[in-house]
């Protein structure tokens, strides 16, 4: 594989964070924007991010950009790159696009074209041709066609990154694990040394995030299959050394405490802490977030509450926001608090000034991630800051 550049994709607000992981790796960003980061990079680059980023969703590595105008113009492009070099005449293809084209009413016809391109070219050129379908287990080709530019990737992390492999029991609607890792780094947790607090976990993500953070276990670590094994040029070795590199810390100092008052979703939490075999660095309780052991020092307490979206819910979950303000206030001073929600009134009535607002998205709802520096002692007139 030959250096190119790098698109890496995440959830739309999460590229500042992105940008900052990827530069903690040592790498120098090229260029930012809204749903993802670029770079340059070849093989190595291609395996290091894909093994290592918390908070991004899928490594592209450009293979060509041309102009075309309609369907044929993209068939004869497409079929001048030398793809008998590039994908194994044996193999399988999967090809997913986003296609803004007057040409194209259905992004299916234009993912066919491409396809078509791909099988003829290696069929004139080597006699075989490689199979296609849905699945992404395989060599998988990410199409983005605007107007009349188009740029052809592979998609090297073949199934999303964002997922990272340990929720096998999610409860309600769980937060993506690359988000809760973009909140946890968003935030000025120092992992592994201060003291993180998640009432109302859920399922256990923030919580496994934190505790996959502060040991440094990098999210490839359970999944044995990528996009970019499926390339011709791969080097089993290569991918080996990367992983070698590997330095996991089996202890922390600070504690990471994660609780909820359904003992089926501490049960789920319990269970997906196993699989990312982070189990015995979280301290689960059943308890109400006003009921969670909030210990002494310096810390974090994130919490993300539901948003409802139902009359009935809503009246009731203004309590709850309010109660929430309430246990920031009187159990946890000295800390910085930290409330993830999608519903910008039902935050007003957690009755404190926030320190900072960051943007994110949770699938296509608009949240922020809203920061609270909780004073010890007394502070005039904290509780009359509306957020």
């Amino acid at each position: 594989m030959r250096r190119s550049k790098l698109v890496i994709n995440c959830q739309p607000g999460i590229s500042p964070v992105l940008k900052n992981e990827i530069e903690s790796l040592g790498y120098r960003v090229l260029s930012v924007d809204n749903t993802g980061v670029s770079m340059e990079g070849g093989w190595e680059e291609v395996m290091d991010l894909n093994f290592n980023l918390r908070t991004a969703s899928r490594v592209l590595w450009t293979i060509r950009s041309f102009e075309a105008k309609n369907p044929n113009e993209l068939y004869a492009e497409a079929k001048k790159t030398p793809w008998n070099k590039l994908i194994p005449k044996d193999g399988f293809i999967s090809i997913h696009s986003f296609v803004k084209n007057d040409y194209i009413r259905d992004t299916s016809f234009a993912n066919l074209k491409l396809k078509d391109a791909i099988v003829d070219q290696m069929t004139e050129t080597t006699g075989d041709r490689p199979n296609s379908g849905k699945e992404k287990d395989k060599t998988v080709i990410f199409m983005f066609w605007y107007e009349s530019k188009c740029t052809i990737y592979f998609d090297t992390s073949g199934e999303t990154i964002a997922k990272h492999g340990y929720r096998k029991m999610p409860f309600k609607a769980p937060m993506m694990e690359s988000l809760a890792a973009a909140c946890v780094r968003s935030s000025v947790w120092k992992p592994g040394k201060d003291h993180f607090i998640n009432p109302m976990c859920g399922s256990g993500t923030l919580a496994i995030e934190a505790a996959l953070l502060a040991t440094n276990r990098p999210p490839g670590l359970l999944r044995d299959n990528y996009g970019f094994m499926h390339i011709d040029g791969y080097d089993p070795e290569v991918w080996k050394a990367q992983k070698s590199k590997l330095r996991i810390n089996s202890k922390i100092d600070g504690k990471i405490i994660a609780s909820d008052l359904s003992g089926l979703a501490v049960n789920a939490a319990i269970e997906n802490a196993k699989n990312a075999d982070v189990s015995d660095l979280i301290e689960f309780e059943k308890a109400p977030f006003e009921k969670t052991n909030i210990p002494e020092g310096s810390g974090i307490v994130m919490i993300n509450p539901e948003y409802g979206d139902r009359l009935g819910e809503i009246e009731e979950l203004e309590k709850i926001y309010e109660q929430l303000g309430d246990f920031f206030k009187q159990k946890c001073q000295g800390k910085m608090g930290y409330i993830f929600t999608g519903n910008s009134n039902l935050a007003k009535r957690i009755g404190l000034r926030t320190k900072s607002k960051t943007q994110f998205f949770n699938a296509r709802i608009e949240c922020r991630l809203l920061e609270y520096e909780l004073y010890g002692g007394s502070r005039k007139a904290e509780g009359n800051h509306k957020t």
